[in-house]
Formats: structure tokens, sequence, C-alpha cells
């Protein structure tokens, strides 16, 4: 089964929406539109009457930007549970509690990000456990998402490849990579568009890509001109 993303350039892209049981990471540099593609799943899920568990470890949720991508604001904000774990050691509790907090009236869970604290905590203590860690909090959520059958919605930052200029790595490497039946790859272009690339599907050819830009009311297509090139 699949659910609406909130966007519908986003539905026919991903033909039909986010998978259920599984997680879907959107994975991106700053101001690529990762929080407001969350956003608007979290608005999606809330207009059908269920309820979101969005945990936000940035602070990246405004209700600014909420009001200007729908009118609903305050039914929507209503049926938006939300976790702000400060620290690494926070957002393990908090991965650890969402097992008692979803019940049949959770439609969706959004993680707005997964890897600040992570990256954080790399600096700190050892590498080989802050990854221990990280896996056991993804293996959490494909658990949830397995049998509750809910969709399992992850940002994430990306970093470059100093070997390779044209390629960028996600956050956590392989653990993400494993976890995630869904990656999808935003880009930053000139004159503030972008760009979404579909890395890993169990039924979408991969590479698939689409060119958006984000405006007050979410996300609309842009087609690129022929003959012009971003890079």
């Amino acid at each position: 089964m699949r659910i609406a993303t909130g966007s519908p350039i986003l539905d026919s892209f991903l033909e039909g929406g986010y998978e259920t049981e599984v997680i879907t990471s959107i994975c991106g540099p700053g101001g690529s539109g990762k929080t407001t593609i969350c956003m608007l799943a979290a608005i999606e899920i809330a207009s059908r009457n269920k309820k979101v568990l969005y945990i936000d470890t940035e602070g990246s949720f405004s209700l600014e930007r909420l009001r200007q991508l729908t009118q609903e604001h305050e039914e929507i904000l209503e049926k938006i549970i939300f976790l702000r774990p400060t620290s690494f050691k926070e957002q393990k509790n908090t991965f650890l509690k969402l097992r008692k907090l979803v019940d049949n009236k959770i439609g969706i869970i959004i993680v707005d990000t997964i890897s600040m604290f992570y990256r954080l905590e790399l600096g700190k203590d050892s590498p080989q456990e802050t990854n221990r860690e990280l896996g056991r909090q993804l293996c959490y959520l494909t658990e949830i998402a397995r049998k509750k059958k809910l969709p399992i919605l992850i940002a994430n930052q990306v970093y470059a490849d100093f070997k390779n200029k044209n390629r960028v790595n996600i956050v956590g490497g392989d653990l993400l990579k494993y976890s995630s039946k869904c990656i999808i790859e935003l880009q930053n272009l000139k004159a503030g568009n972008r760009r979404a690339v579909l890395r890993k599907h169990r039924s979408i050819k991969e590479e698939k890509h689409i060119l958006f830009k984000i405006v007050e009311k979410g996300i609309e297509p842009f087609k690129e001109k022929r003959g012009f090139r971003f890079f």
C-alpha cells in the first residue's frame, strides 16, 4: 500500500506515494526542501483524521510555514504529536518510547532529521558504539513500520565526497542505505530550483528524477529550458 505525499508532483514521481511498512529517506543539503516535504506529508495524514508522530531534532518545524502550506493549520496542528530530543541520548530514549506511543490512530512517523545528533556524537564517543546505537534506532523504526503497517519518513543530511566532487554521501552511510527501502536525494540547483533523484526503490526504476521549486503553498514543478544547463 502507498499513502499520498501531500504533493501531486511527488505522488506522480513515486507512482502513488510513500510505501507503508518501510522507511523512506529524504536526503539533501540544507535548504533543499527536506522539511517542506516532511510538513506536506504531515498535513496530508492529519487531514485524513490520523495522528502524526513528528520527531523534530533541529527545530525546523515552523508554525508560520504551516500557515503558508494550509489554511486548516489549527486543525492540523492538533493532530501532530511533537517529540523534540536535544541530544543523541534523548533521541535514543525518544525512539524507545515510540513503541508505546504508536497505536491505530497514528498514520505516519516523521523524523527531521535523524543524523544531526549522530554527527555530533561521532566526535565525542567511539564511532563503533555510536554506529551501533544508530543501527538500533533504525531497527526500532523498521520494526514499528512492519508491525503497525506505517510509513516512516526520515530526513537526512548529506556530505561531499572529496574523491568525487560530483557525488554526495548520506550521513550514516550503509546503515541508512540498508534500512531505507526508498531513498530520494534532493539537490540545490541555480535560481532556487531543485532536483529530486530516486536513488533506491523496490519497484520503481532508480535514477528517475523531477525538477521542482519551493513555493509558499508547497512545491511545484518547473521545466528545464532546452539548451540551458545547471552545471
